[in-house]
């Protein structure tokens, strides 16, 4: 366990919050003169700055206590709060595992803090004797683990993850934004063991609702409590909140969708394999399929010129392309493009 409350910037931890009209009366009967809001129109009140009726949603969906539950407009929220409460720009370093998701690195750069980069190894998992002399410097705050990770698709091992928890006086975020499509089980169930975790999930990938940007951070409250003081003071709409409370209220159509995608997975890898021009097809834990051919440039543009849009991910893991897994009609469109143009 290490001591939060001397990671938080003193500036965060001295901050008297916005009080918004809806934080002093969280109440839902009244007449309400109280938030300049226009008394006319189906969409004219603020909404709930807390989500309070979707963190109980949440809280009995995942087993975790409501006051450990962080929602915001997608996980990029969450990863931008990190940096505002936890680093002091121009003066502290986050470390990140790459390749990667690009927003880790994107929001550093805005909040001037200096990244430590270490490379994956060639089978896409952290290198702990690379890692090791880092997590000495005092002045890293942040470390950032995608797992499963984005855009290689796989896990990252057990162990290295829990050493970094247990050897590491800062904050850990482990990005579970495809846990969902992954035998494994969350990091959500270590919660109580490492107050330095914070875990990051979403409602846009498995459970389909990317549009509605909701994005879920869970950790120790005290955390939790600074990004609420942090945020913005409406930062879900009435109608993201509405969404997604409805969509959790409907398993059987998750799991159902869940399924597919997995059931897509598995047959998309194997017919990949068979494809002439493609050279390896990585595993995957999550809703994408990360694949080398001879040519990824190449292969994009005919795949474009078929009206088939992927990722062309040459810029940091060489000649590879990331797949989503999409529909059954969507995938024999892509593999019938790649037997024969390839």
């Amino acid at each position: 366990m290490i001591d939060i409350k001397t990671h938080i910037r003193k500036n965060i931890l001295s901050l008297k919050p916005y009080a918004s009209a809806r934080d002093e009366f969280s109440g839902t009967e009244g007449i309400f003169l109280d938030a300049n809001e226009n008394p006319f129109g189906n969409l004219n009140r603020y909404p709930d700055p807390l989500q309070s009726e979707l963190k109980k949603k949440i809280s009995r969906l995942k087993a975790i206590p409501e006051q450990a539950i962080f929602l915001g407009n997608g996980s990029d929220e969450a990863i931008d709060l990190c940096f505002r409460i936890f680093c002091e720009p121009g003066e502290h370093k986050a470390l990140l595992f790459t390749p990667t998701y690009g927003m880790y690195e994107v929001a550093a750069a805005i909040h001037n803090t200096e990244v430590i980069k270490v490379p994956l190894t060639d089978d896409f998992q952290i290198d702990l004797e690379k890692v090791k002399p880092v997590l000495n410097d005092k002045q890293l705050k942040l470390i950032f683990i995608c797992s499963p990770n984005n855009p290689t698709g796989n896990h990252m091992r057990e162990q290295d993850i829990d050493f970094i928890l247990q050897n590491f006086n800062g904050i850990v975020i482990l990005d579970e934004a495809y846990i969902d499509f992954s035998k494994r089980q969350s990091y959500l169930q270590k919660l109580s063991e490492f107050n330095n975790l914070i875990v990051i999930q979403t409602f846009s990938k498995a459970w389909g609702m990317a549009g509605a940007r909701v994005g879920m951070a869970f950790a120790h409250e005290q955390i939790i409590g600074s990004m609420n003081k942090v945020k913005s003071p409406y930062n879900i709409s009435a109608l993201s909140q509405a969404a997604i409370r409805s969509r959790i209220s409907d398993l059987t159509s998750f799991e159902s969708g869940l399924h597919a995608v997995l059931a897509e997975r598995e047959l998309l890898s194997m017919r990949l394999k068979e494809v002439r021009s493609v050279k390896k097809v990585h595993p995957s834990d999550s809703n994408f399929i990360l694949i080398e051919v001879e040519d990824a440039d190449r292969v994009y543009q005919q795949l474009i010129d078929s009206k088939i849009v992927v990722r062309n991910r040459s810029n940091s893991i060489k000649n590879c392309l990331r797949i989503t897994v999409g529909t059954p009609e969507e995938n024999a469109e892509l593999l019938n493009v790649f037997n024969q143009s390839m």
